[in-house]
């Protein structure tokens, strides 16, 4: 019997539930893909800020990758805060053996501009996960952390740290626009052959908390239904556009609350 469609995150929890684990696994299943996933640390936080952050262990992250590779394959895998260099390397090294598509989120920083990568992991990201990616998905801010290079400021910036990121190793880069000036968010997909610029009229909201971990774990999904990557980025961007667009709906939070994740099933 064939196995339904399902996905792996390895990231980090976010208490708040607007991002991290939670906001993957609410991604998955609101796009009909079943989740799974390794906690690669705990944070105490909410829609205001984070308050504490703790790595899981090593060993217990790639236990977790080799118990739902062992039993449950996925068909695609998102990967999302990783805190330390410790971590990256058991992730890398619990992942070997997989071949199919990976999803690369480097997460740096939380919406609340607390750190979530120590200095020194950026190197190991660089070095040793970067190059297993068939999507890295990096804001503007974390792409010129990547490169070591001012923040892109126009789409041919963004498109050139792409390029540059993609000779890093990664197969495809999407570069997110949402951190940039304008009435239009501009992503812009870079392969090796092409460079796609996909665009969503800008919502003006303050609840956007976990939009990056839940449009790479949406592209994670389109992959696990068989997707390829430009119809994954493309199903992707239209699916969290329309999160955002009903986020305030939600009142979660006084802070940045998080985008709709059911924006199609709930009432």
């Amino acid at each position: 019997m064939r196995q339904h469609p399902t996905a792996l995150t390895i990231a980090g929890s976010d208490s708040g539930g607007g991002a991290g684990i939670q906001a993957d696994l609410k991604t998955f299943s609101a796009l009909g893909v079943f989740g799974t996933s390794a906690i690669t640390a705990i944070t105490a936080q909410n829609t205001k800020g984070v308050f504490a952050v703790e790595g899981i262990s090593p060993a217990n992250v790639a236990a977790q990758i080799r118990a739902v590779l062992d039993d449950i394959p996925p068909q695609a895998v998102k990967i999302g805060m990783l805190a330390t260099p410790e971590i990256i390397q058991a992730v890398a090294d619990a992942l070997s053996g997989y071949t199919g598509p990976i999803v690369l989120d480097p997460v740096m920083v939380a919406k609340s501009g607390d750190a979530l990568l120590a200095d020194e992991a950026q190197a190991a990201l660089r070095e040793i996960l970067i190059p297993r990616a068939s999507v890295l998905t990096p804001n503007l801010p974390e792409a010129a952390r990547l490169l070591d290079r001012p923040e892109a400021t126009c789409p041919e910036d963004a498109i050139a740290q792409g390029h540059a990121l993609r000779a890093m190793g990664a197969k495809s880069v999407l570069m997110k626009g949402g951190h940039a000036q304008g009435d239009t968010c501009i992503d812009h997909l870079v392969t090796e052959t092409s460079v796609t610029a996909l665009s969503q009229p800008r919502i003006h909201t303050r609840n956007t908390h976990g939009t990056g971990c839940t449009l790479s774990s949406a592209i994670a999904a389109e992959l696990a239904k068989g997707a390829d990557m430009l119809t994954a980025a493309t199903k992707a961007q239209i699916w969290l556009h329309k999160a955002i667009a009903h986020a305030d709906s939600l009142h979660i939070g006084a802070g940045h609350g998080p985008v709709h994740h059911f924006h199609e099933v709930w009432t």
